[in-house]
């Protein structure tokens, strides 16, 4: 008789086994939650040989599957959770990536800023420079033309000087001999 009831025991502990392989199999991998109902029979041991009755009542067998149906939504439920934490992870990593984008797209912008404006005050550096220097060599210009006029003036009042103590010299030698010019009466003869 009590090879009747391990004969019985074995085939009952082999539909539960059963059941545990219709997990599905992410259930075998996560060792951190244990499986209360069916913890004897997941582990590598042998089971123990326990007192099964012939027929499981309707209670067990509700049990079962009300656990079965809690282990799987339990796991759904985790599935889920994975999931949704890998994809808060996933978009955290676009957001930093899109965020080094933009800081990079900003410093390129700000030193081609820059540059342009470096190139820029280069220019008006540049230009004020070429100002300053053509303003010197007009004024240079002008003063040049100013000495050179001083220096006709001077010249024509030289050559006024001239003419007068020529024309004094000649006046001074028609009294001295009485004569009167002909170049004047030319003009008044008629």
């Amino acid at each position: 008789m009590g090879e009747e009831v391990s004969n019985k025991t074995q085939p009952e502990l082999h539909h539960h086994h059963v059941v545990v392989d219709s997990v599905p199999p992410l259930q075998e991998k996560e060792s951190d939650k244990p499986d209360p109902p069916n913890e004897n029979v997941a582990s590598p041991s042998p089971p123990p040989v326990q007192k099964v009755e012939d027929h499981p009542t309707e209670k067990e067998t509700e049990d079962s599957v009300s656990k079965d149906a809690m282990l799987a939504r339990v796991l759904t439920e985790k599935r889920l959770a994975l999931i949704k934490a890998w994809e808060e992870s996933e978009k955290t990593k676009a957001e930093n990536r899109a965020y080094k984008k933009h800081s990079a797209v900003e410093l390129w912008e700000d030193s081609k800023k820059a540059s342009i404006e470096a190139e820029l005050k280069k220019i008006e550096e540049n230009l004020e420079r070429k100002k300053a220097e053509y303003v010197e060599k007009m004024k240079n210009k002008v003063a040049e033309i100013h000495r050179l006029a001083e220096e006709k003036r001077a010249y024509v009042d030289a050559q006024k000087s001239e003419e007068f103590l020529e024309v004094e010299e000649t006046a001074a030698k028609f009294r001295s001999r009485g004569v009167t010019p002909r170049k004047f009466f030319a003009c008044f003869s008629a």
